[in-house]
């Protein structure tokens, strides 16, 4: 017997395998082997045959729907289910029920009858209808797909046709026309500290290449082989890189003027992130057909990437001859300045020393005096005093952690600490850097913003990358950077020498260093956000500018989002694993000595059931609810079936699809109840749409929900991944975690998408919001991850689960089926 659900025991060709004369047809057979979509409110039938092929009559007891799901969504008749344009007689005549009577078969003869379904929500709606024929019985299991008018909408444009296999070619050992770049004049210091190329030595390529790793890989990392280990790590990250861009390569294709200094070149299959396509990326042409055998390749770089098109900037000569009609081969290459400034802090971390790398109490600190002082942020609580006196009384090594939970306050903290250095310690220079751009100006906001320490605007400077769009930065952030014709620079050595706090992103500080800052000039690093940015990040801030004396502070949380490293090998070996978390490998971190580490444990942001959950999971139950009015934001509406209960999991049972050339997912029939759910909010709260943000892990699904959201003119409503998240917090998350269909959590494993078995993507997802969290999703998948389904069952015990059943138990098969099925 069938079970609801069980989509793979079904096809689009349905083969009656059971014995006996009579042939039953199968109900709303499959398109394309998919289930076929209806409209909620919207009456769909179908005809069903029962064909006696034999030469006696047969007795059919009995036809009825067995099981159905949502209950008395489909109904059985013998005639036609009526149209809106039948007449008000065959209206009136007309019967239908969850059965038919019973009736004899005559030989050759064939019976119709009708099978109709009119969904009231959307999702999968499943029916099994029992033909009791003799003494057998036979059974068809029916599954459609019901969506609103949004999710129609939103339909795939075209079918997805997976790219084809690109034919691998190269441009080496060519002399290349480059577009025209910045160069300063250096002066003598700065040439000395020229980045150096750092090829990856010929023996170590074909090692790699021929999947046989160095030894010192397999010796594990010690205070001997630092250097070596992290650079055959980064050695297997570049490779991977190369590998993944050679993918886009192309030939005979065609670019597209953009302006007079930009071309367009369409790049089908654009990821959902690395291994892609970035600004500042290398990208190599040619004429398809070259006129002559001196034709030169001509060089140039990625400017910007939008959805599956890059534009591109060339030297002014390439530009000038280029016809939209040429025919180019082209090919990409990643750009290397960052993996060369990983190389050389590998290199220089040689001479920090085990107070640093390794830090134990015999290396390190064994007592530091504190002294009170006077806050210049109010509301400090007691963790967060004694963090920022711990961090004032340090004297160089070893570095100091500030371990902070989602919506502990750890940002406030950092700031607190680097205005009393500034304040407090008049020849202090400071250096803070962080993951990102946005954390960074982050920062840089919360300083210049207190009107209690006053930094002094002559003092602070925001150095950003030459690659960063002038516009990327906010106007009023714009006076304390340093630019030349709208394009970020560092100043000269002598500027830089007067500021007392420099703040930049971990790879660009490697600028200072190229300036002629030396190391010791900073009397305190601090980096934020430590647990995103892999070691060797966070070694070109600290190998190159700390000195003895330096104090370095590491701000984040190990339990958080870790960096992003796109090679599995190294990211297993060692590459995935932050510096933060790999100090918690040391005792006095692991133990939480308060002289090397202050663990934040009050969190402001989370409504305690909200914050209930993650604290078991990740913090050992010790996060304390301190969010003031923490009912008070809550839908009073119908909206939550326990109004005292501040989470929501609505299940729906929807299709992951993909179109065109584009490999990234989508689910329509989410994204639909996504903007269902925020119109029904704002109708039933005074609720802005800045308090509410979206959360899914896959960027078509983002493209999808803006899409609606701008139709419905909801432009306030932020809508992005995880990673976009951490950091920031909204009354309102919603979720919708996508997934349908089980076979592909193995790929989204592979490649660090979706949010099955990844506990960080998790902890972050669900500790964003303020007052209230809904995920949508299928609960027969998001019950696979123990995560997940710890957080549904806790809705589930909660009486705050609504929408399609529940899987029946741990052990019950058919969720491993469609439930949804892809496309």
């Amino acid at each position: 017997m069938g079970t609801i659900g069980d989509y793979n025991q079904c096809s689009s060709d349905y083969e009656p395998d059971e014995e006996g004369p009579v042939l039953i047809s199968a109900p709303f057979p499959f398109m394309d082997e998919k289930p076929q979509h209806v409209l909620i409110g919207e009456t769909s039938k179908c005809s069903i045959t029962i064909q006696n092929t034999g030469s006696d009559q047969v007795e059919l007891w009995g036809i009825r729907i067995f099981s159905s799901n949502p209950p008395n969504s489909f109904a059985l008749s013998l005639m036609e289910p009526p149209s809106l344009n039948s007449d008000e007689r065959y209206v009136r005549s007309f019967r239908q029920g969850s059965e038919l009577e019973d009736r004899v078969l005559h030989p050759d003869q064939t019976l119709k009858i009708w099978l109709s379904c009119k969904p009231n929500d959307m999702g999968l709606q499943q029916a099994i209808v029992h033909f009791d024929v003799e003494d057998a019985r036979i059974e068809r299991v029916v599954f459609l797909l019901a969506e609103d008018k949004i999710s129609q909408s939103l339909a795939p444009n075209r079918s997805y046709i997976r790219g084809p296999r690109r034919k691998q070619f190269t441009m080496e050992n060519c002399e290349f026309a480059v577009p025209y770049r910045y160069v300063r004049e250096k002066t003598q210091r700065s040439r000395s500290r020229v980045l150096q190329e750092y090829p990856i030595p010929k023996n170590l390529r074909e090692l790699f290449m021929n999947n046989q790793v160095p030894d010192v890989l397999d010796e594990g990392l010690t205070t001997e082989n630092y250097s070596a280990y992290f650079n055959a790590l980064v050695i297997i990250e570049e490779l991977n890189l190369e590998k993944e861009m050679r993918r886009h390569n192309m030939e005979c294709v065609q670019m597209t003027r953009k302006g007079a200094r930009l071309l367009t070149l369409v790049v089908p299959g654009l990821a959902e992130k690395r291994p892609s396509l970035l600004q500042g990326d290398i990208v190599r042409v040619k004429l398809a057909y070259e006129v002559t055998a001196h034709t030169i390749p001509y060089e140039g770089c990625i400017q910007r990437v939008e959805a599956d098109e890059v534009l591109l900037r060339f030297a002014d000569e390439f530009h000038e001859r280029h016809y939209n009609k040429n025919f180019y081969s082209v090919q990409f290459a990643c750009n290397r300045v960052n993996m060369r400034r990983l190389y050389q802090a590998i290199e220089a971390a040689e001479r920090l020393g085990n107070e640093i790398l390794f830090p134990t109490v015999s290396n390190g600190r064994t007592l530091i005096e504190t002294s009170p002082f006077v806050p210049f942020t109010s509301n400090l609580n007691e963790e967060q005093m004694r963090c920022i006196q711990m961090i004032l009384g340090c004297k160089g090594a070893p570095p100091y952690v500030i371990f902070g939970p989602p919506g502990t306050g750890k940002t406030m903290t950092l700031v607190e600490a680097i205005l009393q250095v500034y304040k407090t310690r008049s020849r202090s220079r400071v250096l803070i850097c962080a993951a990102s751009n946005s954390a960074a100006d982050h920062i840089l906001e919360k300083l210049i913003t207190n009107e209690v320490a006053q930094v002094k605007e002559s003092e602070i400077f925001r150095l950003n990358a030459t690659s960063r769009p002038y516009h990327d930065l906010q106007a009023e952030h714009i006076r304390y950077c340093y630019f030349v014709e709208s394009v970020f620079r560092c100043p000269p050595l002598e500027a830089l020498m007067r500021y007392r706090v420099i703040i930049s992103t971990y790879t660009s500080s490697s600028l200072l260093r190229a300036e002629g800052i030396e190391r010791g000039h900073f009397s305190h690093i601090f980096l934020d956000e430590a647990g995103q940015a892999s070691e060797p990040e966070c070694m070109v801030p600290v190998a190159n500018l700390c000195g003895k004396e330096t104090v370095v502070v590491l701000a984040g949380d190990p339990k958080q989002l870790g960096p992003v490293i796109h090679s599995k090998d190294a990211e297993a070996r060692g590459l995935g694993k932050s510096f933060l978390e790999r100090l918690f490998e040391h005792e006095n971190y692991l133990n939480e000595d308060i002289g090397f580490v202050t663990k934040l444990v009050r969190n402001y942001r989370c409504h305690p059931a909200i914050l209930d959950l993650p604290s078991k999971l990740f913090y050992e139950g010790k996060l304390l609810a301190c969010k003031e009015n923490s009912y008070s934001a809550i839908p009073s509406s119908d909206l939550l079936p326990n109004k005292e209960f501040p989470i929501l999991f609505i299940g729906i049972q929807g299709c992951d699809e993909r179109e065109g050339n584009n490999p990234s997912w989508f689910n329509r029939i989410e994204a639909s109840k996504v903007v269902d759910f925020i119109q029904k909010l704002r109708d039933s709260s005074s609720m802005s749409e800045a308090d509410i943000g979206v959360i899914t892990p896959y960027q078509q699904q983002v493209v999808k929900i803006r899409k609606v959201l701008e139709t419905y003119d909801m432009l306030g409503v932020k809508v992005g991944s995880v990673e976009q998240f951490q950091g920031q917090e909204r009354e309102v998350i919603i979720v919708s975690t996508v997934r349908s269909t089980l076979k592909h959590t193995e790929f989204d494993r592979a490649h660090c998408l979706g949010f099955l078995s990844n506990p960080r993507r998790f902890n972050v997802a669900v500790t964003r919001a303020r007052s209230l969290l809904v995920i949508i999703g299928n609960p027969h998948i998001v019950s696979k991850d123990p995560y997940w389904e710890k957080l549904l069952q806790y809705c589930v015990d909660n009486n705050s689960y609504q929408g399609c059943p529940l899987p029946e138990g741990p052990d019950d098969e058919e969720e491993e089926s469609f439930i949804g099925g892809e496309t």
